[in-house]
């Protein structure tokens, strides 16, 4: 109990002094006016207050993730709680502040255009498509999740096909309506339900004095899986996440000062880390330790584990809530991720999408693929998006690392971090079944060597950067 009451503190903590600390880094200028004032245009470029703006970015972020990835990354066992907090505070904090603030200062420009600027036109061409991919993913795998809860709470003649449905025209209309019609206007009424749910269940494991261990560094996991890395990818949304880079330019495009950022980006990162930890120690409470977790997962999924633990803290009304704020979600995620996927196509072909005919151009085939891909088995799109989520965080931490390059500002806030995911992402990929299937003898060398290689490139930018300032600075005559 005291490692999880300690790592809130640490959070509280981590974004009051080091949400500054990047805050300062990154260089905040008040007086420059934002792109929802710029480029207003009553559709995405619209200004909306922090308050507003910070819930809807909560929900944005806050998908399934930092539920369903914190449940089955306790199966590590309490160790989950050291790479939530250290992970939110020095990554995904700053890789959330810098895909928005980064957008901010670019006109609201979308992650590949932030990519390009920063890290070249190859690296722009391939994130157009990998993002494009990912939100697919997310926004597909955001139908599935939410429609199997809603299932369980509605009559037996409402079948998973309805559900489903029901959720793609929500999305629908989501994605087509200017931000502030739907999302501006429901999302803070959600956002304060999914606070509550949050805030109930972690009481409940105090107050009922549910045993949560306490931290150690052993690997827990019930079938021995080993720790690296498949905890940093389990763990993804509550830790550092990918898609937040493809979410964070939408509520750029609304933010009204840049003094806001910090709250809104870092600070409802933190919110999320929040949220994981208290699911990561409710699947190890409620079920008595990893064990007894994996075997409920076996038995029923993440989805059963949600329900079995929101019932078991608040009864049958309050778990009722709890589960109805753990469907919205991942629906208030999907949303917004098909929006985004639409914004990124059409920054691409520069389609303006104040007529709706233009937003209807992109929209149709988008939902026509992901309606194809909801017929994927969720369990595969799920390891996919994971991998594609955090190779994302990866290459934002780099865009973020050369931006602080050129303003000759302390970039190594970013590149560290950039380092870890890049070491994370490429040993994942070389280990996993569903990558190269590669034994751990193998692919933990070969992963670090490649992140070495990366690190080297970067180096060597690095360099290259500051060259071209001492030649504009240093005169011919003098050389």
């Amino acid at each position: 109990m005291i490692t999880f009451l300690l790592s809130f503190v640490a959070l509280i903590v981590g974004y009051m002094v080091y949400g500054k600390f990047v805050e300062k880094v990154f260089g905040i200028n008040e007086n420059l006016e934002t792109p929802a004032y710029a480029k207003t245009d009553g559709v995405d470029y619209v200004p909306m207050g922090s308050n507003r703006g910070s819930l809807v970015q909560l929900l944005n972020i806050a998908g399934l993730g930092p539920i369903f990835g914190p449940i089955a990354g306790a199966l590590w066992g309490p160790v989950a709680f050291l790479w939530i907090v250290l992970g939110g505070i020095f990554a995904g904090g700053v890789h959330d502040y810098f895909s928005g603030m980064l957008s901010v200062r670019n006109g609201g420009a979308q992650l590949p255009d932030i990519v390009g600027k920063y890290l070249g036109k190859g690296m722009r061409h391939f994130v157009n498509g990998f993002s494009v991919v990912l939100l697919l993913l997310v926004g597909t795998v955001f139908v599935a999740g939410p429609a199997n809860l809603i299932v369980t709470l509605t009559p037996s003649w409402i079948s998973l096909s309805v559900v489903t449905a029901g959720i793609f025209i929500y999305y629908i209309l989501a994605t087509l309506l200017p931000i502030d019609k739907i999302i501006g206007k429901i999302y803070p009424l959600f956002g304060a339900l999914l606070i509550i749910m949050a805030v109930g269940v972690g009481i409940g494991l105090v107050v009922e004095g549910y045993h949560i261990p306490e931290l150690t560094l052993s690997n827990l996991h019930p079938k021995n899986l080993p720790m690296w890395p498949l905890l940093f990818i389990t763990i993804a949304c509550g830790a550092i996440s990918g898609f937040h880079a493809t979410q964070s330019p939408l509520i750029a495009r609304t933010i009204q000062n840049e003094k806001q950022g910090r709250k809104i980006f870092y600070g409802m990162m933190i919110g999320e880390s929040a949220i994981a930890l208290i699911w990561a120690a409710a699947g190890m409470a409620v079920f008595g330790g990893t064990g007894g977790l994996q075997a409920a997962l076996a038995a029923g999924g993440p989805a059963a584990v949600v329900r079995t633990v929101s019932i078991t803290l608040l009864g049958s009304i309050g778990g009722t809530l709890a589960i109805l704020g753990v469907i919205i979600l991942p629906i208030t995620s999907g949303d917004t991720a098909f929006r985004g996927a639409r914004l990124v196509i059409a920054d691409f072909f520069k389609m303006n999408q104040r007529p709706i005919s233009k937003r209807l151009a992109i929209s149709i085939p988008i939902f026509a693929i992901a309606f194809g891909l909801s017929k994927i088995d969720f369990n595969f799109l799920w390891r996919y998006f994971s991998w594609a989520n955090q190779t994302t965080a990866m290459i934002l931490l780099w865009a973020a690392a050369m931006f602080l390059v050129k303003e000759k500002r302390l970039h190594w806030i970013a590149t560290i971090p950039a380092i870890f995911m890049t070491a994370v992402t490429f040993t994942y990929l070389l280990q996993a079944p569903e990558g190269f299937g590669l034994a751990t003898s193998i692919s933990y060398p070969v992963g670090l060597l490649i992140t070495l290689g990366i690190t080297l490139l970067f180096a060597n930018k690095v360099r290259k950067e500051r060259r071209m300032e001492t030649d504009k600075i240093v005169p011919a005559s003098a050389k």
